[in-house]
């Protein structure tokens, strides 16, 4: 099994994009636990509760900065003031549904915010290693098929569009101004539907469960059928770390642009498995209804990814299964009743890595 060197990351100065969303804590909190020192930029988090405050994730990085990604100026003088020379950008608007009702904010957010992280990069030199967090979504989903690298891009609606947006000026950023460079890499990533302790986003299958069982309504379930490619957070976060680790260090001879961090193919279980196991363990009537919704048909009814690549060329495999997966997520929302939600956070990433 593959292992996160620490020492390597060790007062690593690493810079965070998105550090107040789900994702961007629990990546925060994992560098936090290898040593990094870590400077957040991120808006207030848009979850009530959320993640970033229930486990005081601005207190335990080096600096938490809350400030627009689409503000070019403020961004580059904070990432020049932090000296890091490791870059993951996750800030976005992450919503597929959300994207209907905020078009251009969604386009704004995840097109311009990148594009400010590739043209910051471009001038600060001292940035050796970038990792921009883009989406599964960014393929023809239309396709019935296991998803490569290297397959076609297609975005249906404004949020798979935009990340597909970010992938093209990727490519040209790479190709234009990186191409030559030996001491600055950059990579793309794209993960599967990432789930975890922490998360309490809307319209998100787990966290509206969690909702509608506080308020003990009916839970009604959309699309039972579709087929996702379900991962806890620490999968595609351990991912990413590695990459970046083995780029950094100059351990992979000829770096390749794009990478799936998805999920075993035994894992991708319809929205109905899901669903079913937390019916089963919080004891919740779950009604199954289709949706004639044009936001919820757009959604694609089968998702998979192949992580062959990341496999052969970094050593990164999944560690934990969907089971396990679902069973963090319980166990994490009946820790907290208890201990604090930071403390459970750096035990389940103690358990991952031990792994």
């Amino acid at each position: 099994m593959y292992l996160i060197n620490k020492k390597f990351w060790n007062k690593k100065k690493v810079f965070v994009t998105g550090h107040t969303g789900f994702k961007g804590s629990w990546l925060c909190i994992f560098l936090n636990q290898l040593g990094a020192e870590v400077t957040g930029y991120s808006l207030t988090p848009s979850a009530k509760p959320s993640l970033f405050n229930l486990a005081n994730v601005g207190k335990i990085i080096k600096k938490s900065i809350i400030a627009d990604i689409r503000n070019y100026k403020q961004l580059y003088n904070e990432i020049k003031k932090s000296k890091s020379t490791i870059v993951f950008h996750l800030a976005a608007q992450p919503l597929v549904r959300h994207s209907y009702e905020e078009p251009k904010k969604t386009f704004d957010t995840n097109f311009v915010g990148s594009l400010n992280i590739l043209e910051v990069v471009r001038k600060i030199k001292s940035i050796k290693t970038t990792i921009i967090i883009t989406s599964d979504k960014v393929y023809d989903i239309s396709k019935n098929k296991i998803f490569k690298e290297t397959d076609n891009l297609f975005g249906k609606d404004p949020y798979s569009s935009s990340k597909v947006c970010i992938e093209f000026l990727f490519s040209s950023y790479i190709n234009s101004f990186f191409s030559s460079q030996k001491n600055q890499k950059l990579a793309t990533v794209r993960a599967g539907n990432v789930i975890g302790g922490g998360d309490f986003s809307k319209d998100r299958l787990i966290p509206d469960i969690y909702r509608f069982l506080k308020k003990r309504r009916k839970i009604i379930i959309r699309s039972p059928n579709a087929i996702r490619p379900w991962q806890h957070v620490l999968e595609p976060l351990s991912g990413y770390l590695l990459l970046a680790e083995k780029i950094h260090s100059k351990k992979i001879e000829k770096i390749s642009p794009n990478w799936n961090f998805g999920p075993d193919l035994k894992n991708c279980k319809t929205v109905k498995y899901v669903s079913s196991y937390f019916a089963k363990n919080l004891k919740l009537k779950i009604i199954y209804k289709k949706s004639r919704n044009a936001k919820y048909k757009a959604e694609t009814k089968i998702l998979r990814l192949n992580n062959m690549k990341a496999k052969k060329l970094i050593g990164w495999k999944p560690k934990w299964g969907l089971n396990t997966s679902l069973n963090k997520i319980l166990e994490w929302n009946n820790k907290i009743k208890v201990n604090k939600p930071l403390n459970v956070c750096r035990t389940q990433i103690k358990e991952f890595l031990k792994l």
